[in-house]
């Protein structure tokens, strides 16, 4: 059994763009569509006015969100299986809820209720750092979200790590029939030296010109070329590794790798200039309460070009 599509609607904008960019993922992915409202009115009932039937305008209220967030999505795909509901709970609460029956979970980037100014809402960021299943958080402009032939970006660290992530790219790419950018960011040490081991690594599988070369000792210059040749070097072999059983279970995906110097978080955020996704890995600490997001996360999720995708790996 699949679990569906849930999204979360609040009436805004970016909920409603939301609600089309997974109407579209469900379509693609042959998965039904949920339609989570949430609300607590009924906290409230009797303390707020009615609209003369009797009724608290909250409950009216929300009824209304969750069925126009339906129509909008029959409207876009007719025969796209389509439910919505109305949850008494917080909006955060509701979707980590739903999260344990879900295939994803999509949010917009920002709320009703959000502040003039902020890069993400609240509830989106702490859904992307909790949930126990995949989160797109949608965001970038339209012709990013639906542009055509696209590609899929996938951020990458620790091979064995960020395997779901991986796994999560591959479909997405094969479902969208476009290539997969898988990139992954190495930093060139302070002190450049041979005796580095980035430089030591390398120089075991080097040949003997060049392993001669690093270990007699080049001039500045030479050392620095070689330190970047060894980086790239090794970033490649890293991605090679992380991406070779998904690649084989997906062999009509075409795969761009690429090693960059420099922030991780930097690297990603002009990969997904033009991108259709951006996917990173989040490790889910069992345990630990807060929000469980590094830097390239909270980077990507606060100004990436299009939609990103946050999957969770465990411990």
């Amino acid at each position: 059994m699949e679990y569906p599509l849930v999204v979360g609607v609040d009436g805004s904008d970016s909920s409603l763009e939301a609600v089309d960019w997974a109407v579209d993922e469900a379509a693609r992915l042959g998965l039904s569509l949920r339609l989570v409202h949430a609300s607590l009115w009924e906290r409230y009932e009797g303390g707020l006015p009615s609209f003369g039937t009797g009724r608290p305008a909250e409950e009216v209220l929300a009824e209304h969100i969750a069925a126009s967030a339906a129509e909008r999505a029959r409207l876009r795909d007719p025969e796209l299986k389509v439910s919505s509901e109305v949850v008494p709970d917080d909006a955060v609460s509701a979707l980590l809820h739903a999260a344990h029956e879900s295939s994803a979970l999509v949010t917009g980037s920002r709320g009703r209720g959000g502040i003039a100014g902020m890069l993400l809402g609240s509830v989106s960021l702490t859904v992307a750092a909790r949930a126990v299943c995949p989160v797109v958080v949608v965001r970038g402009g339209e012709p990013d979200r639906q542009g055509s032939p696209g590609r899929v970006v996938v951020g990458l660290g620790d091979a064995a790590e960020d395997s779901d992530a991986v796994r999560f790219a591959f479909r997405e790419a094969e479902a969208r029939g476009c290539g997969l950018h898988a990139v992954r960011a190495w930093r060139r040490p302070a002190h450049e030296h041979v005796d580095h081991p980035l430089i030591a690594d390398d120089a075991a599988g080097a040949g003997e010109e060049r392993a001669s070369a690093l270990l007699a000792g080049a001039g500045e210059e030479r050392a620095s070329a070689l330190l970047a040749g060894a980086g790239e070097e090794r970033a490649s072999a890293l991605l090679t590794d992380a991406l070779r059983d998904a690649a084989r279970d997906h062999p009509r995906v075409e795969v761009r790798r690429q090693g960059v110097e420099g922030p991780a978080h930097k690297a990603l955020l002009d990969a997904s200039s033009g991108a259709d996704l951006v996917v990173v890995g989040a490790r889910r600490r069992h345990g630990h309460v807060g929000l469980q997001l590094g830097r390239v996360s909270h980077a990507l999720l606060h100004h990436a070009g299009c939609p990103v995708a946050v999957v969770p790996r465990s411990d």
